[in-house]
Order: C-alpha cells, then sequence, then structure tokens
C-alpha cells in the first residue's frame, strides 16, 4: 500500500485501514470509479449487498443482526469524492497520486495536499460499521455517493427505490459534539463571457503579478473569518493600478480551483510600458501593505509580488473590455451577505468567487452562493447575474439545491443526545451548519426521512493541511456503534 497513514498505529484499527484505503486511491470528483470498485468488491467478498446507480451512487446493505429484524432500517451516508488542493509547490497529481499524511500532535495531517478526511473518514467510519461483527443494529444500508464536492451529481441522481430504510445518519459535519440537523442550501453563478480583444502593446514589457500565501479554506464552514480571497484581493490590486492612472495592458488571470473553496493563490499578466516598471512596483507595495494590515491576525501569509514574465501574448483584452472586467470583477459580492436571524451565530447567506480564467478571448468565473433560506440564494445569486449583465458579460445560474430544514423534533436526534450523554457525559451542541449537505437533496426526494450529521473534529477542509483529530475519531466510532445498538 503505497501511503504514508499509519492505520496500524492508530485504533479504531478497522476505520483508519478503509481511511488507508479511501488515501491511495485517487478520487477527484467525477473520477470515483476506481475507488467504487475497490470499495464494491471488498463488500462483496464480506457477503454484502452491491448496488450502483445509473448516476455511479454505491449502495451497501447488510441485513440485521438476529433480533432487530423488525426495526425501522438505518442508512450510513457519506461521499466518495474529494476536493483536491494543493500549494503551488508540490509536485502531486491527484489522478495517480496517494495522499500522504503524518501523525502530529494527536492530528493526521497533509501538509502540502487536502487530506480527504472530509469526506473519507465519514466513509470509512460507515465501512468500518458494515465489517463489525460485534455490534447489534437493525438492517443497514450505506449510501456512498459522487461527485459531492463539484456539484452533488450522485444527490441529485438518486431515485426513491434506492434506499429502503427512513432513517439516514449523514457522517459528513466537521466537529466533534455538535449533531446537525439542517444545512444551507445553494447555486453557482458561471460568468463565460467571450471578450474583444486587441493587439498586444509592442515593446511593452511582461509582468507576473501574483497574489500567495493565504489560507483558503471551506467556502462555507470558514466564509465567516474574514480570511483572503486571492482573487478579490488580485482583482481589488489591479482596479487600483488603473483607477491611479498605472498604465498597463491585462493580458490574463487565474485563480482558485474549485467553486467550494476559498481560493489561496491568484496571478495576473500584465504588460507595462518600458521605464514604468518601478512606479508600477511602489504603487503595489503601498497596496500590499494596506491589505496586509487588513489581513494581520487572520491571514498573515498574505504575499504580493510582481515579477518579470517571458511570456509574450500576441493579443489582449482590448482596453474598454479590460475595464469593463475589471470593474464587474470589483464590484461582485464575496464573503457573508447576511447573518441568520431565526439561528444565532450562523451565517444565512455568502458567497464566494472560487475560479477565475481569463485570457484575450474569454473571461469564466464561478460564483458559489449559498444560504439557509432558498429563496436568499436565488436572489444573491440573480443580483450576480445583474451586475454581470450591466457590464456585458453573461452569466448564469446552475439548477440550485435546497437546503435542509430543521426538525427539532426529530427521533433520530433524541436517541443520538441519549446515547451521546450516557456514553461520553454532558450534552452535545444541536446546531445549523452553512455548509451544503447532501440531506437537503435527500429531503426532497424522501420527505419522510428522519435525518441527523455529526463527524470527528476535521480542520482546514479544501485547503492544504487539511487536519483531523485521530481522538475524535475514536469518539465518533464509539457514537455511532454505541447508536446503532440503540436504533
Amino acid at each position: 500500500m503505497d501511503s504514508s497513514i499509519p492505520s496500524y498505529e492508530l485504533e479504531p484499527a478497522a476505520v483508519w485501514r478503509h481511511f488507508a484505503t479511501l488515501s491511495r486511491i485517487p478520487r477527484m470528483s467525477g473520477h470515483e470509479q476506481v475507488l467504487r470498485d475497490e470499495i464494491a468488491g471488498w463488500a462483496r467478498q464480506h457477503g454484502l449487498g452491491v448496488a450502483v446507480d445509473a448516476t455511479g451512487n454505491l449502495v451497501i446493505s447488510k441485513p440485521a443482526t438476529p433480533g432487530r429484524e423488525d426495526r425501522p432500517g438505518v442508512v450510513l451516508q457519506g461521499h466518495l469524492d474529494m476536493v483536491c488542493q494543493k500549494n503551488a509547490a508540490s509536485t502531486h497529481d491527484f489522478s495517480r497520486d496517494p495522499i500522504h499524511a503524518e501523525l502530529r500532535d494527536g492530528w493526521l495531517v497533509a501538509d502540502d495536499t487536502t487530506l480527504g478526511a472530509d469526506n473519507g473518514i465519514g466513509v470509512a467510519l460507515a465501512l468500518a460499521a458494515l465489517e463489525a461483527g460485534d455490534i447489534a443494529h437493525p438492517s443497514l444500508e450505506v449510501l456512498l455517493t459522487v461527485d459531492e464536492e463539484a456539484g452533488m451529481t450522485g444527490a441529485r441522481g438518486l431515485r426513491a427505490g434506492a434506499l429502503r430504510g427512513r432513517r439516514l445518519i449523514n457522517i459528513d459535519t466537521e466537529d466533534w459534539g455538535e449533531f446537525y440537523l439542517g444545512c444551507a442550501g445553494g447555486a453557482d453563478v458561471v460568468v463565460d463571457a467571450p471578450l474583444e480583444s486587441e493587439a498586444a502593446p509592442a515593446g511593452w514589457q511582461a509582468l507576473r503579478v501574483t497574489v500567495e500565501g493565504l489560507k483558503g479554506g471551506h467556502s462555507g464552514v470558514d466564509i465567516h473569518l474574514q480570511r483572503g480571497n486571492a482573487i478579490k484581493l488580485l482583482v481589488r490590486v489591479l482596479h487600483g493600478l488603473a483607477a491611479d492612472g498605472v498604465p498597463f495592458a491585462l493580458a490574463a488571470m487565474e485563480g482558485g480551483t474549485a467553486r467550494n473553496a476559498l481560493p489561496r493563490e491568484a496571478g495576473a499578466l500584465i504588460l507595462v510600458p518600458d521605464g514604468n516598471g518601478a512606479g508600477l512596483r511602489q504603487a503595489l507595495t503601498r497596496t500590499a501593505a494596506e491589505i496586509a494590515e487588513e489581513l494581520a491576525g487572520v491571514d498573515d501569509g498574505f504575499a504580493l509580488r510582481a515579477e518579470p514574465d517571458p511570456a509574450r501574448p500576441e493579443h489582449v483584452p482590448d482596453a474598454a473590455t479590460a475595464r469593463r472586467v475589471l470593474a464587474a470583477l470589483h464590484a461582485a459580492p464575496h464573503g457573508v451577505r447576511r447573518m441568520s436571524t431565526r439561528v444565532a451565530g450562523v451565517v444565512e447567506t455568502s458567497d464566494n468567487l472560487g475560479v477565475l480564467r481569463l485570457d484575450a478571448q474569454r473571461l469564466q468565473a464561478t460564483l458559489m452562493v449559498r444560504s439557509l433560506l432558498d429563496a436568499g440564494t436565488r436572489a444573491l445569486a440573480d443580483e450576480i447575474v445583474a451586475l454581470f449583465d450591466l457590464a456585458g458579460l453573461p452569466a448564469s445560474v446552475s439548477e440550485p439545491y435546497p437546503g435542509w430544514a430543521p426538525n427539532p423534533d426529530s427521533a433520530l436526534l433524541a436517541s443520538f443526545l441519549q446515547v451521546y450523554r450516557r456514553e461520553f457525559g454532558g450534552e452535545a451542541a444541536v446546531k445549523v451548519i452553512h455548509a451544503g449537505l447532501e440531506c437537503g437533496i435527500f429531503t426532497a426526494t424522501w420527505p419522510d426521512m428522519d435525518m441527523i450529521s455529526f463527524g470527528p473534529t476535521i480542520r482546514g477542509a479544501h485547503a492544504p493541511g487539511e487536519r483531523v483529530e485521530v481522538e475524535s475519531v475514536g469518539r465518533a466510532w464509539r457514537l455511532l456503534a454505541a447508536a446503532l445498538a440503540e436504533l
């Protein structure tokens, strides 16, 4: 097994063994087949029922233990794919390389890439429950969806007949000791605009302007932390140069790799007249100091660089087009739009400018909108489309996915709270999360499904340096085993 995860040193051994398998096999969104086939083969070897639907979701079933046959079935649910982010200097190839991690101060950490604990640990816990022979349980189904991180395609494609159970335990949240009863819905605003171009100014010097060193993170869980968005900061820098009358021609821009990850790095290729480089660098130094002061204590790694670049494009967006693009991107919202008035301390509506690509011919950008209210998703998405429309840049809204409305009378929640109290003492917190869980889509397919979400403690999801607390994984396993016996 080509993985540095020390599964043999960690407990519960079965959970970490399954997580090591997930770390060994690449599982980018939309490319989960190899992993799915591996898990399906393992399930068949253990005499478990296996079904794969037309979308690629995997359902593994196990009969109830003797004496539990008359109890309602339970579904354990997670997703197979992971967000694939790495540091710029990393040579990791997510299409072929295993994830490498190390144990550090009680946490399993991947330094240069995402770890995939989101949602690999949840999947591993579910598979360990199927494997265990010493846990009493009702009939079990494990639902492992595909493409959750890129668009929840797997959950959207599920049909009502795919599951028999009507109690679902989603294992895809990231704070031990908290049970979740609701989540945000969302939609993507996709900008795909052809651009007018012109010949690149003859004799101008090419410079690469780069924003880097930001923490990034999950665009739902971390959106309220006021971390820097590399794309927005880069646009601010360039828009400021234009406003100050510093001459330059915008040739290209790129930033971010996932719509649901806060962009950590972004770069622009610009052309400047000979002899103007020093003045431009002075302006950049001043702006960098302003931004660094704003991000102090939040994103202290921020850096802004400008270096000569050997690239010499033949064409660039024409000057009027470049002004419209920079103005629209500068005005585009990012971050928290509104805090919830119903759930104290929880973000209601936000958006993340997650991906940007620009060259002489085309602008492509994706902004991910989230809201606890479906109407809030629609309103902010429509506002963003209107903004880009005013700039003459076509934008559209993807099919939204619904939020998960809390049910405080959930019998499943009551059972989990009782088990938690008995096993660990004290009270678990009951919360709503400003992130997209597949539970919102499941409520549309199965309106009578009783659902809860929990998980171990994960930090830095969707960014390099993602880590999971080992002790909390053991506690999550203990809770899951006890809850299944109770149910």
